[in-house]
């Protein structure tokens, strides 16, 4: 290395199914960004990558192509995928042909060992030296600052924007992990298939984002919050507004809400009881951008009688602990070497 050491960088990526967050070593998080890419159908070109190509979704000409190359929290188009991490990592590592990052990439727990080599690949070819795979929930309960090494269970819930993924972690390592396909981007869905059902309006999934984020709540709220929305009447064809309210919102919500307390039901019921024990002493912490829905905590707090911590920048946790990962888990060599050597 020599020379070229100063330039050298551990990556940190969230490679998430709505947004990509990249972290890099001594610069925190530099790049948070949707998760598309807009090819030009002729020449195959990239034309946008991120925010400016999440502007042309569903609002392309004929020879432009907006695509989310990664579905369910998983990679849908190898190809598009290798391009838009490329073109992320040159935005914020502009001298990486000098000296090539160490990667590490957050997935979910539930993608196939071919999905898994599938992001590995992209990342070589998009310029690492070094390639970790980490599970999201690893990476979040690293950046959520959550000392996993300890004797102790404690108990993550990331919810992403295709997938949620609950674990119990004690030890480094996990010991229960259950995840569904089931994220922000059911959230939304859920929306758009309540607006049309009850009020014969099409929306777009930018639409029922923004009444997610804007009036969604997972729980009943004294103030009643309103939204005016736009879309196509789905009997006439022709543009209409439509004023809905928190209330309805929190309905087209529950189907979705349930699956994911359901499944921290069941991770709980999985849990060994000493770690059970811990985990409703310490509780459960809550990550992802989908955690940030209003009232969530609360309800899942309610349903399970576990004490739930909304982690502080719960959409930044898979990105900051995989870039922490390798400065992580040398610090903690010591630890793991005792543990490998007892169970040796």
């Amino acid at each position: 290395m020599g020379l070229f050491s100063g330039f050298a960088s551990d990556i940190g990526i969230d490679l998430g199914t709505c947004n990509t967050l990249i972290y890099v070593k001594g610069k925190g998080i530099v790049s948070s960004e949707p998760s598309v890419v807009a090819i030009d159908r002729n020449t195959k070109k990239v034309v946008a990558v991120g925010a400016d190509a999440k502007r042309m979704l569903w609002k392309t000409p004929g020879n432009i192509d907006a695509i989310r190359p990664l579905r369910d929290g998983v990679i849908a188009d190898l190809e598009t995928t290798e391009k838009m991490i490329r073109y992320f990592i040159a935005k914020v590592l502009p001298n990486r042909r000098l000296v090539k990052p160490r990667m590490t990439i957050g997935v979910p727990s539930c993608i196939t060992e071919v999905e898994r080599r599938a992001v590995e690949e992209c990342a070589y070819k998009a310029g690492a030296r070094d390639v970790k795979i980490i599970e999201e929930s690893l990476a979040a309960a690293i950046g959520a600052d959550i000392p996993i090494f300890e004797p102790a269970g404690h108990m993550i819930c990331d919810i992403g924007g295709g997938t949620t993924e609950i674990s119990v972690i004690s030890l480094g390592d996990m010991v229960v992990t259950n995840a569904i396909r089931i994220g922000g981007d059911e959230f939304d869905e859920a929306i758009i298939k309540h607006v049309k059902k009850v009020h014969n309006l099409i929306i777009g999934q930018q639409t029922a984002e923004k009444l997610k984020m804007t009036i969604g709540n997972a729980t009943p709220e004294t103030k009643i919050e309103k939204m005016e929305i736009k879309g196509t009447d789905a009997i006439t064809g022709l543009p209409r507004r439509l004023e809905i309210d928190s209330v309805e919102v929190r309905e087209a919500l529950q189907t979705p809400i349930s699956a994911v307390i359901q499944e921290v039901k069941r991770t709980l019921g999985q849990t060994p009881p000493e770690l059970a024990a811990d985990i409703v002493e310490r509780g459960i912490v809550m990550t992802g951008g989908g955690a940030n829905l209003k009232g969530l905590p609360k309800l899942l707090a309610k349903e399970t009688g576990v004490p739930v911590i909304l982690a502080e920048n719960p959409l930044l946790c898979v990105a900051l602990g995989a870039g922490r990962y390798f400065e992580f888990a040398k610090d903690n060599s010591d630890n793991r070497s005792i543990y490998d050597s007892i169970n040796s």
